[in-house]
């Protein structure tokens, strides 16, 4: 079969072809339909983050995915259900104590593998195989759209801790500030903005798709240059959530002062080594004074994924349509890989749904 990889040494994918997996009897075979391409991607392919599975020289890509039973195998799935898999999977040495609680999501990197990313191969391939416990079902109408739980499920982790660190009381977040325009902030503004007031924080020109999204949802754009995130709350309103996409590390000491009191900042981004000088008495300060909170999150498991299906349904229908602006066939897929001026969320097509 043909797959889309990385091999140990080279600096950009290339087609590879690859042996059909062999299901073990309690797993079944999945043809790939779409495969998105994210931040993540680029960072494997540079080489910045993950690997191969050990002992072998290239990874498979790809860890935003949907498919469609092909074999359901030994699995209660039947054939031509559409599935979405989850990414971490147990390490080498068997299932470990987050894997046995059924929350991967919350295992350490040296707990785990994550498909297409780390140690495992990934979903950028015309099949492959899988537990049934790490596939979550997904309605056919959304097939075309399924590579998009991934993503919406990492928000649905992230705003999960973030209502959860607030628990103690009647939170209820009015206002909203999302930093990073792209792909993974401008899908969490879309979740958010018809309960409360969003404001997303980025550094493009007009015009811009980016910030024609964000209008059309009803978000308010702020330019960072303009208005830099601890500046947010003078210029518009203190946000009762932040959420940080960016993976720019001042963004982190930054949200603890855009925040209203009792607010939660909710981070995402990955940020290189930085060593800078904050005021770090007067941040614990407003820690402490104000009942203000930071929460990490990475990855999401299953009834993440389940309630992303669910997102899904409810965003509005022209949206997908403005947000995936390149869905490339896989035997010329390296459009997918490019960003542009125009270019916001990309996906690799293996083959078009059919419902049976």
């Amino acid at each position: 079969m043909d797959a889309i990889g990385i091999e140990r040494g080279a600096d950009e994918p290339r087609l590879l072809e690859l042996p059909r997996p062999e299901p073990a009897p309690e797993e079944a075979l999945v043809r790939t339909l779409r495969v998105g391409v994210d931040g993540t991607d680029h960072e494997v392919i540079a080489g910045n983050h993950g690997g191969p599975p050990d002992g072998e020289d290239h990874l498979v890509l790809g860890h935003e995915a949907v498919g469609v039973v092909e074999d359901p195998g030994g699995t209660d799935l039947g054939a031509g259900d559409v599935v979405v898999p989850t990414v971490r999977r147990p390490p080498a040495d068997g299932p470990n104590e987050y894997f046995e609680r059924g929350e991967a999501d919350m295992a350490p990197p040296e707990a785990t593998l994550e498909r297409g990313i780390d140690g495992a191969h990934g979903f950028m391939s015309e099949y492959f195989a899988s537990p049934e416990e790490y596939l979550v079902a997904v309605p056919p109408e959304l097939a075309s759209l399924g590579f998009l739980v991934e993503p919406v499920s990492i928000s649905e982790k992230a705003l999960e801790l973030a209502a959860a660190a607030r628990s103690s009381f009647d939170w209820r977040p009015e206002t909203v500030l999302v930093l990073g325009n792209g792909a993974l902030g401008l899908l969490t503004v879309a979740m958010l903005v018809d309960d409360a007031d969003v404001y997303c924080l980025g550094r493009r020109d007009r015009p811009d798709p980016t910030i024609d999204i964000i209008e059309r949802l009803g978000a308010t754009y702020v330019d960072s240059r303009e208005t830099p995130v601890s500046a947010v709350p003078e210029v518009h309103e203190p946000a009762d959530l932040v959420y940080e996409a960016t993976g720019h590390a001042r963004h982190a000491f930054e949200s603890i002062e855009a925040l209203a009191p009792g607010g939660v900042a909710a981070l995402l981004g990955v940020p290189d080594p930085w060593t800078f000088e904050v005021d770090g008495g007067r941040l614990h300060e407003e820690l402490v004074l104000e009942n203000k909170a930071l929460v990490g999150s990475v990855n999401s498991g299953v009834r993440h994924f389940e309630a992303a299906v669910d997102r899904l349904r409810e965003l509005p229908g022209w949206f997908p349509e403005s947000f995936v602006t390149e869905v490339a066939p896989y035997r010329s897929f390296e459009p997918a890989f490019r960003s542009g001026p125009t270019s916001i969320k990309s996906a690799v097509e293996f083959a078009r749904y059919e419902e049976r």
